[in-house]
């Protein structure tokens, strides 16, 4: 049941990144909705889960926040030791100054949280049909999220198309791989909540440091503001039916 309940992330993944590359002419409402999506899913989705599941504080602070701001400063420490490297040995970066492999690292980041949402919908499981259910509405509404970013990352830092085909076609089969993942063992729950919360903090780092800049830009409009809140207030009902 695990496994075919990811069956529809998969279609949903898919379904996401389709979207993102239909409307390359309104690219700065791509980028302000993708922004959205992100801060959406880290304040209202990732955090949370996080903090009740990482464990007891440490040093005063909880693990979960500690692990946030780890993810974030690494985010920000790979990006530009990247973009250094390339400059050292004289390669081109991509559009707008940016290096490919930064997108591709990040994309990378997000199919590897899609395995752990397929983790997620298989532990439900085991808990009880009423729980997996739940979860996997979750998991399902927020992998159009998940697809739609994973696509505009890997564009947004110069890779080519194939490459951002690949890494959503990745991020696609990725929840269905962890979900099967759990036939065979389940992840204890503080490790999964640390994971969350350094996920969390690089998938900020990306929205507020490249995305959201991005998208406001050449186009400081209104919409593009409005596709912003749109796409936190996503999450947020996405969050709220789950819960």
């Amino acid at each position: 049941m695990a496994v075919f309940v990811a069956l529809g992330a998969f279609v949903m993944t898919l379904v996401g990144g389709w979207t993102a590359q239909r409307v390359t002419d309104r690219r700065h409402l791509v980028l302000g909705l993708a922004g959205g999506l992100m801060l959406g899913v880290v304040g209202l989705d990732l955090l949370p889960e996080a903090l009740e599941a990482a464990g007891g504080p440490v040093f005063g602070v909880p693990a979960a926040l500690l692990l946030f701001v780890a993810g974030f400063l690494t985010a920000h420490l790979v990006e530009h030791l990247l973009a250094g490297r390339h400059a050292a040995h004289g390669a081109e970066e991509g559009a707008g100054g940016r290096v490919p492999q930064v997108g591709l690292t990040a994309a990378a980041a997000m199919v590897g949280h899609s395995v752990m949402d397929g983790v997620a919908i298989g532990a439900a499981f085991q808990v009880g049909g009423g729980m997996g259910l739940a979860v996997a509405v979750a998991v399902v509404a927020h992998d159009f999220a998940d697809g739609f970013n994973t696509y505009t990352i890997t564009s947004l830092y110069g890779n080519a198309r194939r490459k951002a085909l690949a890494m959503l076609f990745a991020d696609a089969v990725a929840p269905v791989a962890g979900a099967a993942s759990t036939l065979l063992f389940t992840i204890p729950e503080q490790l999964l909540g640390g994971y969350l919360g350094f996920f969390g903090g690089a998938l900020l780092y990306l929205a507020a440091a490249e995305i959201l800049p991005e998208a406001h830009h050449e186009h400081p409009a209104r919409s593009t503001l409005l596709c912003t809140v749109a796409g936190a207030a996503f999450i947020w009902l996405v969050v709220g039916i789950a819960e």
